[in-house]
């Protein structure tokens, strides 16, 4: 019973309410309201468009930045390629230069020291005593 008296007050708060609610008309106060509220947000809006270009051109000028400093790492790279390669054929070309004489000389002894091995074994034909001596060193 309770819970019929309940609805029926509900059902009947509500039906009141629906006869007596009014249309509010639309007023010139709501309607500059709104003109307001337009232009208001017009503003924002270009504001914001205004901070974003800003944006992008700071963007853009950080991209040429890291594009600065790209070049610069390239050039840097390739300065140290060349100064390693100049470095390396340098190295290469003393060492040629400096072996050259060494090769020379080596032959030139070499071809003395033959000279001499061929005068002793001469020597050794008609003195036997120095015939004995290379025998015994491994000459002959």
């Amino acid at each position: 019973m309770r819970k019929i008296g309940i609805n029926g007050a509900v059902l009947l708060l509500a039906i009141c309410v629906m006869l007596f609610a009014k249309e509010i008309p639309f007023t010139l106060e709501d309607r500059d309201r709104l003109i307001k509220i337009e232009t208001t947000l017009k503003e924002f809006q270009a504001s914001v468009d205004k901070r974003f270009e800003s944006i992008d051109k700071r963007f853009e000028s950080i991209d040429k930045r890291f594009d600065q400093l790209t070049n610069l790492m390239i050039g840097i790279v390739a300065a140290f390629a060349g100064i390693v390669a100049v470095t390396i054929g340098f190295a290469i070309w003393d060492r040629r230069t400096a072996l050259t004489p060494v090769i020379r000389m080596t032959q030139n002894l070499e071809e003395k020291q033959s000279l001499i091995e061929k005068a002793l074994r001469e020597l050794a034909l008609k003195e036997p005593k120095v015939a004995e001596v290379l025998k015994h060193i491994g000459l002959l």
